[in-house]
């Protein structure tokens, strides 16, 4: 077998009121990776472009490497029988720290780049734990970007001791707009102004939104969807963090959109609108309202990705 190529999406955490255990694909953007076989023991990283030279090339530094060399152990590759090494080529396609799992996407297509490439033996979900792992060492070990990512849909990450995920389904009607300003925010950083206890009124009331968001999916209700978009917990601790946060809200809100929230650690914004044009209306505010703070912005229009990662 010669090259495999393959593509991971990036992806919303948290989706609002699910810390830590919401996660949900997006069709656009994502990262590739290139792998090939080589006689060299373990994992190189050849080559990695759309980076601007941030990223280590250390297999062991780099998340696609990680998660390469867990998935080459998973599948009892040990070099010692002629071409068990990987060489593998990243090409990044969405900005780092940006909160849209950029990390996580970039282990996820290199895990099912070397599954391929040594025939496909082990199924998706066995890769979730490796890809996390592999995410931990940049982000901690959290499985709400590399789930989505891997099964795309709507996923549940229902325990971390031992990691259990569920794929719920996936929104098939919503559009979702994310606007991405143009300064990184680490989860490190993000994590940082969480507090270690919180007040009963706001675990209720993100009780009551993720399962609502659970009902709306088994529905296909995006006004409830977005209703369920929510979080009386973590965004309030982290828009200090994002410039501008509230003022892009409200546009969006006052543009038609349904919900609006931090993606992930942020800085990303996203929000769900029930059409195409109500969204791109939603981001083009989005955009403007960060404009207005001093701060530039990419913008992506989505729907949900149903399949996940793929080989191309």
């Amino acid at each position: 077998m010669g090259t495999i190529r393959a593509f991971a999406p990036a992806t919303v955490a948290n989706a609002g009121p699910g810390f830590d255990v919401f996660g949900f694909a997006l069709e656009k953007p994502g990262d590739f990776v290139e792998a090939k076989r080589v006689s060299e023991k373990g994992v190189r990283i050849a080559s990695i472009k759309g980076d601007n030279g941030k990223l280590p090339k250390d297999a062991g530094k780099n998340t696609a490497g990680i998660a390469a060399q867990l998935v080459l152990g998973m599948l009892g590759k040990n070099a010692k029988d002629g071409e068990s090494g990987v060489e593998i080529s990243l090409e990044k396609n969405m900005p780092l720290g940006s909160g849209l799992g950029s990390s996580g996407a970039s282990a996820v297509a290199a895990a099912v780049a070397v599954n391929e490439l040594f025939g496909n033996k082990l199924k998706r979900g066995e890769l979730v734990l490796a890809c996390a792992k592999a995410e931990e060492a940049v982000a901690g070990f959290h499985a709400d970007n590399v789930a989505p990512a891997l099964l795309g849909g709507f996923v549940l990450v229902k325990s971390y001791s031992p990691l259990s995920v569920v794929k719920i389904g996936c929104l098939e009607n919503a559009f979702f707009s994310v606007a991405t300003p143009d300064f990184e925010l680490s989860t490190k950083k993000a994590r940082s102004v969480l507090p270690k206890e919180i007040p009963m009124k706001e675990a209720i009331s993100n009780w009551g939104n993720t399962a609502l968001m659970i009902h709306a999916l088994h529905t296909q209700n995006v006004k409830l969807f977005g209703e369920a978009v929510n979080d009386a917990v973590v965004e309030p601790r982290r828009a200090s963090l994002i410039q501008g946060f509230y003022d892009v809200k409200k546009s969006a809100l006052e543009a038609g959109a349904l919900g609006c929230s931090i993606s992930g650690a942020g800085p990303s914004v996203f929000c769900v609108s029930e059409n195409k044009a109500v969204a791109e209306s939603a981001v083009k505010a989005m955009q403007e309202a960060f404009s207005k703070n001093g701060v530039e912005s990419g913008a992506v229009v989505s729907k949900m990705n149903v399949k996940g990662a793929a080989v191309l």
